[in-house]
């Protein structure tokens, strides 16, 4: 086994709060798609860029266009949890794991189990009417016909942070997480993207672990650094 698996086995052996912060590469080993990665939504042809097509001002100027992207590339109600998030479940029941704070908005650390989750970029799972507030499943967004309204005829917009608007409450919540953590495991993550990649600098813990393929402009912070395949790593982690 790796030394450096086996000073991660030996960090979370040793922590009792661990905060676990994860980005695409957690949802591209279920076969989601990624936006920067080599076969990202960036490298698709399109006459706009997906932060346009995902924007607020996207959504509510041209609803159906909106949706027709939306639905073409958000719908990963075929998905299931990989060997990431069963790990994670089981450290969270071991209560070492304290909470997960993800930028995925597939819903899949709750479908493998992990009950608290921070999810900074908000859930494909809930949608809302714009007009009445009621929730509406993915089911009912992904599998009708065009523009999904609500019964008030209101228009269901996803529960889904788009680009232009301000983070949930989720972010001061994850921040107050980190802040109590011991230890804090960043996995899957290029660390891109502003305000959540921000939260690694505000960690003063004992141990920083991150976990990607490619660098990141946060390795130097590290105090163990692995650049490797996400599976690769978790298999060693049982």
């Amino acid at each position: 086994m790796d030394n450096k698996i086996k000073e991660l086995i030996r960090i979370i052996d040793t922590s009792n709060n661990i905060v676990f912060f994860g980005g695409a590469g957690v949802s591209t080993l279920s076969g989601i798609k990624d936006f920067r990665g080599k076969n990202g939504l960036y490298k698709e042809k399109s006459d706009y860029s997906p932060e346009y097509l995902l924007s607020s001002k996207y959504f509510y100027e041209n609803t159906q266009l909106f949706y027709e992207y939306y639905k073409k590339n958000m719908n990963t109600l075929d998905k299931k949890p990989n060997i990431v998030h069963t790990y994670l479940t089981k450290l969270e029941k071991e209560n070492k794991l304290k909470a997960i704070i993800t930028q995925n908005i597939d819903g899949l650390h709750q479908e493998a189990g992990s009950k608290n989750v921070l999810e900074l970029h908000g859930s494909i799972k809930r949608n809302y009417c714009t007009k009445c507030n009621k929730f509406y499943s993915a089911d009912y967004v992904f599998n009708g016909v065009g523009i999904p309204y609500c019964e008030c005829k209101g228009i269901i917009k996803p529960d889904v942070v788009l680009y232009g608007e301000a983070l949930p409450n989720a972010f001061d919540e994850a921040i107050n997480y980190i802040t109590n953590a011991d230890t804090l495991i960043v996995a899957g993550t290029s660390l891109t993207v502003e305000p959540a990649s921000s939260l690694v600098r505000i960690f003063s813990g004992k141990n920083l672990v991150i976990i990607n393929n490619d660098p990141t402009a946060y390795d130097n912070l590290a105090t163990l650094l692995i650049h490797d395949d996400l599976k690769n790593v978790f298999e060693n982690l049982k």
